[in-house]
């Protein structure tokens, strides 16, 4: 694992994840197993590796059994602050709402309920120009469309992220994995619910965001069937 550095990382596990049910009733969705782990220990295994080690993570639904296996996240080879949340407050408030325990430097943020081969090491010389350059106020990791997202988020051009043209043309799909200054969310009270795509689409407006494709593994493990298709693909590569 490469030596730890500065920059921290949140991994947002406050959804409900509705889509999931049955599954989700009783289990929250960052806790499903794939490939025998769960999807959230994939992504901490992976942010672990990348020298990510001091890790801010959110919850409300069925939270308390993510905080009961995760603990302090010493098994995993780092540490865990908890934000919680009584009620989930979207991406953005989920956010803002932590920003005490995510510090003035710029700071990474991915979901935990997906599955991606992503190297987050990728992520910090974006965090170090994003820290040299207050203009600079997020990096956003795009993926190619999958089958039950065909028409995509954002445009990417010459490495800026902006809203795609009204001919669909150059629409990537937003992976969830971004990179934030905190003053991107200087205008969201804590606890407050907000969505992230208002904020998203002003800094664009502005030219302040930035982006890359992502062309490896990434599956948003929105169904149950998809579910059993990731954990079925990840035994077999195990057994091989």
């Amino acid at each position: 694992m490469p030596a730890p550095h500065a920059y921290r990382a949140m991994i947002l596990a406050a959804g409900e994840g509705r889509r999931m049910r049955p599954l989700t009733d009783h289990t929250p969705k960052p806790l499903l197993n794939a490939g025998g782990k769960s999807l959230i220990v994939w992504q901490i295994e992976r942010l672990s590796a990348a020298g990510f080690v001091r890790l801010v993570i959110n919850h409300a639904h069925l939270g308390q059994q993510i905080e009961d296996a995760l603990g302090d996240g010493h098994r995993h080879g780092v540490q865990i602050t908890w934000s919680r949340e009584p009620e989930p407050l979207e991406t953005a408030g989920g956010i803002a709402t932590a920003l005490p325990h995510l510090g003035d430097a710029p700071f990474l943020v991915t979901n935990g309920d997906v599955y991606t081969d992503f190297d987050y090491a990728r992520l910090i010389p974006v965090l170090h120009d994003m820290a040299a350059r207050p203009e600079h106020l997020a990096h956003l990791v795009l993926a190619d469309n999958p089958p039950h997202h065909p028409d995509g988020d954002f445009a990417l051009a010459d490495g800026k992220v902006a809203a795609p043209s009204p001919a669909g043309e150059g629409r990537f799909t937003f992976s969830g994995i971004g990179c934030y200054r905190p003053e991107l969310f200087a205008g969201i009270a804590p606890m407050t619910p907000a969505k992230l795509a208002p904020l998203l689409q002003a800094a664009m407006n502005r030219g302040q965001v930035t982006g890359e494709r992502h062309l490896g593994r990434w599956e948003d493990v929105g169904a149950p069937q998809r579910l059993a298709d990731l954990d079925q693909e990840l035994r077999l590569r195990q057994v091989r």
